[in-house]
């Protein structure tokens, strides 16, 4: 009973944000979303999820970077932006050596197709470093969120970034002052294998071992447990990339029956509304491997903590789907 009033607390609270914008502009938080978006999906939940926040003025989304150089990436994340009236939202790809992944399912293609967008090709993007430095120079101290949602390329290329027209400062000075928490969906804990540290675990490693403020992890355990997606596909909403996106993909792949698994969604809900309520935590530091794997040495005064489930399961991702299920405010 205790986690469903909280729920509707939580619900009443987010969106009472819409009617009272003006009065929060000064208190909204400020996110970078970087993306891998391509291989799966949840991607698009959760930057659905992200605008959602936005429109209900609890959010000032900075940037939408791709982690992924695949061609068709940095296309689906403007039409998804396009889609809620942010089509002016900087996206941007690594300029370096990185995973080049697409997906089979055939979604972004038919949404590239379908939908109104202007950034024609992830290569032809700006550079996401420069992105980085740039947005994170012009902001206040400790005020920025970055949210990751895929591999560690871009924060890599960040952390090792010099000085520039953008900022006199290095990429991990710029961090250091004017990041205030990482959130990534990256790992299992406490142990195991997982796909967005794996795929570029050279960078992961160098993030891991040398950010300088807060990690919050989710890993893979948690969004394998929450599931979203049914609710929307049935639902009367047309003309929605968020929609076509799990309507072409869900009946793809028997494991979706229940909905498609929700790892990306958790990172942006815990990037907006923290932790308390939704999950327990662990301190300690995360130990990347040579092969990609990962363990975690627990460590009561750790600058990283990975997340357990505290409210239940299907609580989470009722939470999640409504915002996920949100038509965009016309402007």
């Amino acid at each position: 009973m205790k986690h469903t009033l909280y729920l509707a607390l939580i619900i009443l609270l987010g969106f009472s944000a819409c009617s009272n914008q003006s009065k929060t502009n000064d208190r909204k938080i400020k996110i970078i979303f970087d993306t891998d978006m391509g291989p799966d999906y949840d991607d698009v939940g959760a930057l659905a999820f992200l605008h959602t926040m936005a429109d209900s003025g609890k959010v000032e989304i900075l940037a939408t970077v791709a982690s992924n150089k695949h061609e068709l990436v940095a296309p689906s994340i403007n039409v998804i932006n396009t889609y809620f009236g942010r089509s002016e939202l900087p996206v941007g790809a690594p300029k370096t050596a990185g995973v080049n992944l697409g997906s089979s399912q055939h979604w972004a293609d038919s949404i590239v197709a379908k939908y109104p967008h202007t950034v024609k090709s992830t290569s032809e993007s700006a550079s996401a470093v420069d992105i980085y430095r740039k947005i994170l120079s012009t902001q206040p101290d400790k005020s920025v969120t970055i949210v990751t949602v895929g591999f560690l390329t871009n924060l890599s290329n960040l952390l090792k970034s010099e000085p520039d027209n953008n900022s006199p400062l290095s990429g991990k000075e710029l961090v250091i002052s004017k990041v205030s928490r990482l959130v990534s969906m990256a790992g299992r804990f406490p142990e195991g294998k997982e796909f967005n540290i794996f795929m570029d675990s050279v960078s992961s490693k160098f993030v891991y071992e040398n950010w300088p403020g807060e990690v919050i992890f989710t890993g893979f355990e948690i969004g394998a447990e929450i599931h979203t997606g049914l609710k929307l596909i049935k639902s009367d909403i047309i003309n929605s990339p968020v929609k076509d996106v799990f309507r072409i993909s869900i009946p793809l792949a028997e494991e979706d029956k229940n909905g498609r698994m929700s790892w990306d969604e958790t990172a942006v809900l815990i990037g907006v509304y923290g932790t308390e309520g939704f999950f327990d935590t662990v301190r300690g530091k995360i130990i990347v491997n040579t092969d990609g794997s990962n363990t975690w040495e627990n460590s009561a005064d750790g600058k990283q903590s990975y997340v357990k489930q505290k409210m239940p399961f299907s609580e989470v991702g009722s939470f999640i789907e409504a915002r996920m299920m949100h038509v965009p405010i016309k402007k």
